[in-house]
């Protein structure tokens, strides 16, 4: 399981042009899930990410986590987080997981976040074409692969 997480002052997601879901300051979260992710790589994951602690607190130093920041989360499908370049110029996904493994995973997930975030979590549609907006914080963009845990 692999993410990207962005600190974003705000995001958004629209298909075919209408607004599916928005946020004001918190977490965009990009995630992308292979074959042999499991329930323990979304619970490590989800406690990975509410706790992270990536909002300034008054001193201007990234001290809080989301939950004590009281930001919004916006969790969107991303296969292409497992895209291989190794070969050519044209990405490969044979590592992503299909869709029959992925959506229930992707479900999972986002009801995990739910529960132990007590942050209701907006979402993409899984599979959709979608356009992401979002204004990044900072920047503060990090990478997290469940499967290397650093």
């Amino acid at each position: 399981m692999r993410v990207v997480i962005q600190r974003v002052k705000k995001a958004s997601v629209r298909i075919e042009g209408a607004v599916k879901a928005e946020i004001a300051q918190g977490l965009l979260v990009l995630v992308g899930f292979e074959e042999q992710d499991s329930a323990e790589d979304l619970e490590w994951m989800v406690r990975k990410i509410i706790n992270l602690r990536v909002f300034d607190d008054l001193q201007g130093v990234m001290n809080l986590s989301i939950m004590q920041a009281g930001g919004e989360l916006l969790v969107v499908s991303q296969f292409t987080l497992y895209a291989s370049t190794r070969k050519g110029n044209r990405p490969s996904y044979i590592k992503a997981a299909h869709p029959d493994i992925s959506i229930p995973l992707y479900e999972s997930f986002c009801r995990l976040l739910e529960e132990h975030s007590r942050i209701q979590v907006q979402t993409g549609v899984f599979g959709a074409e979608m356009d992401v907006d979002l204004v990044n914080d900072g920047p503060v963009t990090i990478l997290i692969d469940s499967k290397i845990r650093e």
